[in-house]
């Protein structure tokens, strides 16, 4: 029997509840490494917003701006921030760069939201709506009976730009988009999940106020248009060069009666950012080390703040070229962990799962060698060679991990922007926290998790 038991642990693979090995000095680590996270969270509900605050966090940890073409040493800790919507962050090391390449995580940074449309207010029965154009995979009818948040920049005609953050502090007004109570549903309750709400019906309540003159009937329209000019000194037409958001109002909270959970919205994949981001302003290491926080992700990477874009080309080409290296030999060296989320499996769905291959809750961060959907589609496929190279890593410095795919073959699947940092002879895997409910305005994941995430981050930079 006790052959057997020896065989058994030496031989075969197993996940462990990360909290059920942790003693308690590693539990509190755990739990204080999510406060951060918490805060994180409710102040970088958007893009814009996640870039400013990690560079209100590189600056305290001495990061300064790079210029491409600026004289690079080494120890030298630099962002470079892209339009306001990604930010490349990295330490130079002292090794040979063509050598030994750099150490790269990449995270995105923007969630599925409602975007306004360019010509948005509208007055109807005596009510003033916003119109949205959803942006990234979302269920439409999550999005409805919950209170919102507007987030975002409006460009003025003389270019003056104009921030707007409205929902989230106390005393602040929400907004809503309605659903159709019970009593009238019983048509919509025959309708698919995914139809019975349109995007074309998801416009946000912004007013109800008219706005009188002269004794004259009020328009709500009017009324609210007066209020931005008055708060913001915007006119209608403003709206044209605007980049406004609706997110849900929620702030990250702990889950359960043992607070072992977050619920929040935009897990995918700031849950991944935050430990980027301390990994990197926290390292020890010698080699050339470089944060990637990615701007558009949910609709395909496109555009020049995505990962489709030459930015990071560019920077790894700047950097290379000022430490006299070959950007070619550079990037053939690199090595990249692709910070992305991964479905968790979820009990009360197991159907869509194979649970074999599926990352469990609370057992570590979670590496997928490949993504894509049905036979592959659209996924680098790590090498079994720099698999095991990051296992090794992870092995040595005592990492809780796991592996997964997203659901099953023939009906799951998703995309990262591993494949778009591979395309640059970059080695890349994905690397990430499990996430339940992904997509929906407020996702769960678990504190053992997150700072599994942080360590794997570390041990991949470091070692």
């Amino acid at each position: 029997m006790e052959n057997k038991q020896k065989l058994s642990d030496t031989l075969q693979m197993k996940k462990d509840n990360i909290f059920d090995t942790s003693d308690s000095e590693k539990i509190k680590k755990i739990f204080d490494f999510s406060e951060g996270y918490k805060s994180f969270l409710d102040e970088a509900k958007t893009e814009r917003l996640a870039v400013i605050t990690a560079i209100s966090a590189a600056k305290e940890f001495g990061f300064s701006e790079y210029v491409p073409g600026e004289k690079l040493s080494p120890g030298d800790k630099k962002y470079f921030n892209n339009r306001g919507k990604s930010l490349f962050i990295f330490k130079i090391g002292n090794e040979d760069l063509a050598e030994n390449g750099m150490r790269i995580l990449a995270a995105h940074i923007d969630s599925p939201r409602l975007d306004l449309k360019q010509v948005p207010l509208y007055e109807e029965s005596g009510m003033a709506y916003f119109k949205t154009h959803y942006y990234g995979g979302i269920k439409k009818y999550q999005w409805t009976a919950i209170p919102l948040s507007l987030h975002g920049v409006i460009v003025k005609k003389d270019g003056t730009e104009v921030t707007v953050r409205i929902g989230d502090n106390p005393g602040d007004p929400v907004f809503y988009i309605s659903d159709l109570l019970p009593h009238l549903s019983q048509e919509q309750n025959l309708k698919p999940l995914g139809t019975a709400i349109t995007g074309e019906s998801l416009n946000i309540m912004v007013g109800g106020l008219p706005l009188k003159e002269d004794g004259q009937d009020g328009s709500v329209k009017l009324g609210v248009l007066k209020i931005l000019n008055d708060a913001y000194g915007i006119t209608e037409e403003d709206f044209i060069s605007a980049e406004l958001t609706c997110v849900p109002a929620f702030n990250a909270r702990d889950i359960g009666f043992d607070r072992a959970l977050i619920g929040a919205y935009g897990h995918d994949d700031r849950v991944c950012a935050y430990p980027l981001l301390r990994a990197v302003f926290e390292c020890e290491s010698e080699h050339t080390v470089l944060g990637v926080l990615a701007d558009k992700e949910e609709i395909g990477s496109l555009g020049n703040t995505g990962m489709q874009s030459m930015v990071l080309l560019d920077l790894i080409h700047s950097v290379s070229e000022s430490l006299g290296c070959s950007p070619v030999a550079v990037r053939a060296s690199s090595k990249c962990l692709s910070a992305d989320v991964n479905a968790a499996f979820d009990p009360n769905f197991k159907d869509v799962y194979e649970a074999r291959n599926s990352a469990m809750i609370s057992c570590g961060t979670t590496m997928s060698k490949y993504t894509g959907a049905r036979g592959k589609s659209g996924t680098s496929d790590a090498s079994a060679e720099f698999v095991g190279f990051v296992r090794r890593i992870f092995d040595m410095r005592g990492v809780k991990w796991q592996t997964s795919e997203l659901g099953r073959v023939d009906l799951g699947g998703g995309g990262t922007i591993a494949m778009y940092i591979a395309n640059l002879n970059i080695d890349t895997v994905d690397l990430g926290v499990p996430v339940i409910s992904m997509h929906a305005p407020y996702e769960v994941v678990s504190k053992a998790d997150i700072y599994s995430t942080y360590e794997a981050f570390r041990a991949f930079i470091e070692c």
